[in-house]
């Protein structure tokens, strides 16, 4: 138990770390060009619902407390708090609707259509704050800003993401295979356990 905790912490804190690094690799504009959302796409694919979603909320809760892990190597309660704010704090509700999805499908199609129903409402609470903010109004210069822009890179991140974040998951489902069954005596049976195991896990279920 305590060996999957740290396991746990440790796999949290490298998506976290992951999620900064993408942060940081952008493009200046009104609503500057990140690759954020595909390390939060590849935290949910490769960690799951649950881990995922706390992989995200520390690395909001490190940019927060003033680490400069946001766009542009900000940080600090301002940069949430600022017109793109909205967009940070709308990656809570697509890890949410991934996870929820999640608990009753584990298909591909349903892993896409999680991801991408989440970037919508993503989208949709960013931009309604990024309007409340910076006081932008007449909605199609706010889609033009906020959205449009997005659409064809967000969706070839997400192809990306579940190409890579899949062969991932696989390769770390294997590991626990293998950690499986050393941990029951090299039987066939603790190995398929620990597959099981790993994927109950990847998907947040607590059966």
């Amino acid at each position: 138990m305590k060996r999957k905790r740290l396991s746990d912490m440790a796999e949290t804190a490298v998506m976290s770390a992951l999620i900064s690094v993408c942060a940081m690799m952008s493009v200046p504009a009104a609503v500057p060009f990140t690759l954020q959302t595909f390390g939060v796409f590849l935290a949910l694919i490769i960690l799951g619902g649950a881990k995922g979603l706390a992989s995200v909320a520390v690395y909001i809760l490190i940019g927060a407390a003033g680490a400069p892990v946001f766009s542009g190597f900000r940080g600090g309660v301002s940069v949430i708090a600022g017109p793109t704010g909205g967009y940070i704090i709308g990656f809570i509700p697509l890890c949410l609707i991934y996870l929820a999805v999640s608990k009753f499908s584990r298909g591909r199609a349903a892993e896409i259509l999680s991801l991408a129903a989440g970037l919508v409402v993503c989208y949709a609470f960013g931009t309604v704050w990024f309007a409340a903010v910076s006081g932008t109004s007449g909605m199609l210069d706010i889609l033009s800003v906020c959205v449009f822009p997005f659409i064809i890179p967000d969706a070839v991140k997400l192809v990306a993401a579940l190409t890579l974040g899949r062969k991932t998951r696989a390769l770390l489902s294997d590991l626990h295979k293998t950690a499986g069954a050393k941990n029951r005596g090299g039987d066939t049976a603790g190995a398929d356990f620990g597959r099981e195991e790993y994927e109950n896990e990847k998907y947040g279920n607590d059966e």
